[in-house]
């Protein structure tokens, strides 16, 4: 497995992006402005795109948001995701973050809690399914 940063959104991105959220979850509105100015990742396996994600400054100074996490079904529990989130982390302390926050969908929530990241806020909708704010000092 290689992780790779891009500083705009690769066409591989683009596609596990619509494969899962699109295609497979029934998102609607799933690129927006946030992505031109992002950092997005992407781990191939075999030479071949897998799982993406993207981080990008928050608000505060070194909070970076990490978002648009998707790894293809086939990949699912391989540790890919994990991996990802590494990758995300190690890409935000280099551009100066010390905290990484996340809008998760609840049933994510496990896995980001097994990453480090701990819940808080209230639960949310976001295009109509449940979400919650996560964070993780890294």
């Amino acid at each position: 497995m290689e992780i790779r940063a891009y500083d705009y959104l690769p066409e591989e991105a683009k596609r596990i992006r619509e494969d899962v959220f699109v295609t497979e979850q029934g998102f609607d509105d799933e690129f927006d402005e946030i992505d031109g100015r992002a950092a997005h990742l992407i781990a191939y396996v075999n030479g071949i795109a897998a799982g993406t994600c993207r981080i990008f400054a928050g608000s505060e100074p070194g909070e970076f948001i990490l978002g648009r996490l998707a790894v293809l079904k086939d990949q699912r529990g391989s540790g890919l995701g994990a991996a990802l989130i590494a990758g995300a982390e190690g890409e935000a302390r280099r551009r100066g973050g010390r905290v990484i926050r996340l809008h998760s969908q609840l049933q994510a929530e496990p896995f980001y809690k097994k990453q480090g990241y701990t819940p808080y806020g209230d639960v949310e909708p976001e295009q109509g399914r449940p979400h919650i704010w996560m964070e993780k000092k890294i």
